[in-house]
């Protein structure tokens, strides 16, 4: 498809961006539907909505009369967005484990998958994160020449650069080894954020906190990290370090950044090694390494009175967590996500009530993500979109030809 020029005049780009982020919401539209909306002339928004087609961002759709449905006059030409246009990519680049979601412009999900890492060199991992996405983007029939963006998460800091500072023992290098630069050598639109930041863009743009602008979510399974919205604002940082959980090394009943299902399966452990568990407790005589956060927090909801004092540990110390961070930032909300957070409603109740009463300013709302464990793949795609939202119109007419 031949490509109109990139070379617009600043009133034309503002025209193409109006109109292209109503089409991005809207379901099929009319130009009459449109022009209010964004508050443009009737001429310029055909005019735009002509070179939107062109650009194959939008689509005209067969009028009334083309699909039997009679009426009288000039029937209106009726339009919708492209979704199918292109790809975003949203990946997850755990320490141990990469998902990577590949969803339509909309954020319909055609693919997802899981890979496991086996070592964490830099050379290993750049190749599967690579190996990672070719493979999602071959299980939705796609290529890599049909992705608009991506979006990858990384357990580092990062700067709004996509680079990580440098770690004394090398350990964000490794997590995060200059994928910005990696990816886009092929992907037009490219951005790399700490992966707890991701947690808090998928849940406040499809989890527990849409609509809320002040507030944390915490990754919490083996390791503690925050992800930071104030004012509506997803927070960095110089060199992308807020968020970072090593001050709480330094707090009485936290001392380290070990997340609630790591503290309740080695508060467990350590109780039974002890001998401070009843023989007969079905924890006893399992090998330690089946003692998990998970079973613990499962035995706790069915009642077991020794698992719901680890419980009410695991709650206190979730209450000193907050309670730093509402000092801090005063947010509205707290919201624990990733896996964890499907078996903790006994370890909330716990620290709501060790939150009563300790703060000067009103306790941070503490809740439960409904997003499940590929809640840094959902924030990565959700990201992914805002960048193709934000970029797509700037894209040469050779990046764009290899998406449409």
């Amino acid at each position: 498809m031949s490509q109109p020029s990139e070379r617009v005049s600043a009133p034309r780009r503002a025209s193409l961006d109006a109109l292209l982020h109503y089409a991005w919401d809207a379901e099929s539209f009319t130009a009459g539907e449109a022009m209010p909306a964004v508050g443009l002339t009737r001429s310029t928004t055909i005019d735009a909505l002509d070179e939107l087609v062109e650009r194959a961002l939008i689509r005209e759709l067969p009028n009334a009369r083309e699909v039997g449905d009679y009426s009288k006059g000039r029937p209106a030409r009726r339009f919708e967005f492209c979704a199918d246009a292109g790809v975003v990519v949203g990946l997850d680049a755990g320490r141990a484990h990469v998902t990577t979601t590949i969803a339509d412009l909309r954020g319909a999900v055609l693919a997802r998958e899981h890979l496991m890492l086996d070592d964490d060199s830099i050379s290993r991992r750049r190749a599967v994160m690579a190996t990672a996405v070719d493979d999602a983007l071959g299980v939705a029939g796609l290529e890599r020449g049909d992705v608009i963006a991506l979006c990858a998460g990384v357990p580092a800091p990062v700067d709004s650069e996509g680079v990580s500072p440098t770690h004394h023992d090398g350990f964000w290098q490794r997590m995060n080894p200059d994928l910005i630069d990696m990816f886009r050598a092929w992907v037009p639109l490219v951005r790399v954020e700490n992966d707890a930041s991701l947690a808090a863009v998928a849940e406040g743009s499809l989890g527990v906190a849409r609509g809320c602008r002040d507030y944390v979510t915490l990754l919490a399974g083996e390791r503690l990290g925050a992800g930071v919205v104030v004012d509506g604002r997803l927070l960095r940082g110089a060199h992308g370090g807020v968020g970072e959980m090593i001050a709480f090394d330094q707090v009485s009943g936290v001392e380290g950044a070990w997340g609630l299902g790591y503290r309740a399966a080695e508060w467990a452990r350590e109780a039974i090694a002890a001998g401070e568990v009843p023989l007969e407790h079905p924890l006893v005589g399992i090998p330690p390494s089946e003692v998990t956060g998970r079973v613990v927090f499962e035995l706790a909801a069915s009642g077991d009175e020794f698992a719901l004092t680890i419980v009410d540990r695991v709650g206190q110390m979730l209450a000193r967590v907050t309670g730093v961070f509402a000092s801090l930032l005063d947010p509205r909300m707290i919201v624990i996500s990733g896996a964890v957070s499907a078996g903790i409603a006994d370890v909330l109740v716990a620290a709501r009530a060790g939150l009563s009463g300790a703060l000067h300013v009103p306790p941070p709302e503490l809740v439960a993500s409904n997003l499940g464990g590929d809640v840094v793949s959902t924030g990565a795609v959700s990201a992914a979109i805002e960048l193709a939202r934000s970029g797509i119109l700037a894209l040469t007419p050779l990046e764009r030809s290899l998406a449409v």
